[in-house]
């Protein structure tokens, strides 16, 4: 698969090595460097059959900042989104309480937003699993705990810049599968910045090692 980066946000082809650019892509493209990546499918929603993605699912906050980014016409780019999270904010507060069953381990937890990455980014700037590889062979899970409004603007920083995983409300894990389920409330989530539902009560998250050959950068950081 060849891919040229035009989008609003571009992250997949971010987490892959697929500079941003028409005329950048199409040199890759035509340089034709060829690299096996892995694809997740996400079980749940309104996709009881299942769907496939390359960078990742949001559930929670994250996903109704995309839903929200997409109602944008006059902004793109990380602006939309980061318009968005602030807007999100006062929209959705109260966070599911929610059980994260990933490999052998479990947990249960009200939490605010659950991103389960194949890639590094989403948003067009915000790193939710900045050491994410596509070819390692497993999910990166990036977990926040319900916290107060204001401890989710003074978050937001540090999910530009990577570093969120040293902060209190967050918790990071890999996993090849992970079944998360809405033991209180429901559950908006997004593939890809595609809707998967807006009130879904659980969702399972598996990945498919080495699925998808992609034309790519030999540079690029694809471990």
């Amino acid at each position: 698969m060849g891919m040229l980066a035009v989008g609003r946000g571009n992250d997949f082809a971010f987490g892959v090595g697929i500079p941003k650019g028409l005329e950048a892509g199409c040199r890759v493209i035509s340089n034709g460097y060829r690299k096996k990546i892995d694809i997740g499918r996400v079980v749940g929603g309104d996709y009881p059959e299942g769907r496939y993605f390359g960078n990742g699912v949001g559930i929670g906050f994250d996903a109704v900042v995309g839903f929200e980014a997409l109602k944008m016409t006059r902004l793109t780019g990380l602006i939309s989104y980061i318009v968005a999270a602030l807007k999100t904010i006062f929209l959705y507060y109260q966070a599911p309480f929610v059980r994260i069953e990933y490999d052998r381990q479990e947990l249960e937890l009200p939490a605010l937003m659950v991103s389960i990455m194949n890639g590094r980014r989403m948003g067009g700037g915000f790193m939710m699993a900045p050491d994410s590889s596509p070819t390692d062979g497993l999910l990166d899970l990036c977990i926040a705990r319900q916290v107060s409004r204001w401890r989710i603007i003074t978050l937001i920083p540090h999910f530009l810049k990577g570093d969120q995983a040293k902060e209190e409300p967050i918790t990071t894990c890999q996993a090849r599968r992970v079944v998360v389920t809405a033991l209180e409330g429901t559950l908006p989530a997004h593939a890809d910045g595609e809707t998967l539902c807006y009130q879904g009560k659980q969702l399972t998250i598996e990945l498919l090692p080495t699925q998808l050959e992609i034309i790519c950068q030999p540079s690029q950081v694809l471990l």
